[in-house]
């Protein structure tokens, strides 16, 4: 980012810190939600499945007659899967659109980049992203994530690794939070099971080659190479790893090792590869719910777009606290509802008209997700269940689904 667009951000973050928090009897009978998902950029892929399960979400809740005695009003803007156009993106949000709450933020420099002005206006922020630095950084508790941290994928790798009787491992890791956080959540797993790491090698991203990296964590003779890495730079890793004639096998998360990369390297170099990578809540009734919903508007299968169950249940989340909450509670108040209406204990409900209802007899409710389980812990971040993919023939075939206990 140049220095100049830095400062004018800067301005614009500093501006925020002087706003009020906003809360309902500000807005009148409708409660505003933004969403800002990566329209276009390395996101884009799921973005706009993203936006329109948001849509999905609205138009169910608003259909059983709105929460918390107000209608859900969606303002959509395209966070371009960049920092500095998500915050301009999130101020226009804020200041114009007057949202009482962000969702739908999916890469980690996105929601890191967006954190400060919502914490700032006071106002609520749900994402997709796996930095576990978010967790830390969210101080006002107004953070909640739908996907698994980063630092968790690496405790899968680390019960996958185990289950499949590996035993010398080492790191491949893209120097940012994302890249190091699945590497070191591996590690500390691994290494409390009493295991050991062979070796690890972090590396700088933009590079023609990594012959040289490639050599030092061959070297240390690994029987598996678990990754915390992107499409891009794997592509490059596996193809030179291929030409080397090593024998190891490799773990990388789903991001990385996905169909593009078959179509890239073919599938001779991607046999065997373990890919790993979030599932939904596949067997509840609200996955089938919105499965079915996300098919009709979109022809294609929920499944298609793992993010798109995290969004949609953003909305149905947040719309069950704010009937919790009930008639003119403020933004602080149904923010704190949000671990009451999706953890046990409490009735297990699969939907926001299911949910009301039973909020409107005074019971206690547990929304069961269709992305998870959606549990929240004390970060606010949910743990959906790891699906164990192995690319065999040129394709994606699920073998295992893993829980990691957090």
């Amino acid at each position: 980012m140049q220095r100049r667009n830095f400062v004018k951000l800067g301005g614009a973050a500093a501006a925020l810190q002087c706003l009020p928090s906003i809360g309902f009897s500000q807005q009148g009978e409708v409660f505003r939600i933004g969403s800002l998902t990566p329209i276009t950029g390395a996101g884009s892929p799921y973005g706009p499945g993203m936006q329109q399960a948001i849509r999905l979400a609205v138009d169910e809740v608003n259909a059983a007659g709105g929460a918390g005695g107000r209608k859900l009003e969606l303002f959509t803007e395209d966070d371009q899967t960049k920092p500095d156009a998500a915050v301009l993106a999130a101020k226009k949000l804020i200041e114009v659109n007057k949202v009482q709450a962000v969702l739908g933020t999916w890469a980690s420099g996105v929601t890191l980049a967006v954190m400060p002005l919502t914490d700032a206006a006071g106002i609520i922020q749900m994402n997709v992203s796996g930095a576990p630095t978010i967790s830390t950084l969210d101080t006002k508790d107004l953070v909640w994530r739908f996907q698994a941290t980063n630092d968790r994928f690496g405790a899968a790798f680390a019960e996958i690794c185990a289950k499949r009787g590996f035993k010398r491992p080492a790191t491949m890791a893209f120097n940012n939070a994302s890249g190091l956080g699945n590497v070191e959540g591996f590690t500390k797993v691994w290494e409390k099971r009493g295991g050991k790491v062979a070796a690890h090698v972090t590396y700088e991203p933009s590079r023609p080659s990594y012959r040289s990296e490639l050599q030092k964590i061959l070297a240390a003779k690994p029987d598996v190479i678990v990754m915390g890495s992107y499409l891009p730079d794997t592509t490059i890793i596996l193809r030179e790893w291929f030409q080397s004639g090593a024998d190891n096998q490799w773990v990388i998360p789903g991001w990385a090792a996905n169909p593009d990369l078959v179509k890239a390297l073919g599938a001779e170099v991607c046999e065997g590869i373990i890919s790993v990578e979030t599932v939904s809540n596949e067997k509840s009734t609200s996955y089938a719910q919105f499965d079915a919903a996300f098919t009709k508007a979109t022809g294609k299968a929920a499944s298609t777009n793992i993010y798109a169950a995290m969004a949609y249940d953003m909305v149905i989340s947040l719309a069950l606290a704010m009937e919790a909450a009930g008639p003119k509670a403020t933004v602080e108040q149904v923010n704190a509802k949000l671990r009451e209406v999706s953890n046990a204990p409490g009735t297990a409900v699969y939907s926001f008209a299911e949910g009301k209802t039973q909020l409107g007899k005074k019971a206690k409710v547990n929304y069961e997700g269709a992305s998870s389980k959606l549990d929240f812990d004390k970060f606010g971040d949910a743990t959906p269940d790891f699906g164990v993919f192995i690319i065999e023939k040129g394709q994606l075939v699920r073998r295992d689904v893993v829980s990691i206990t957090v």
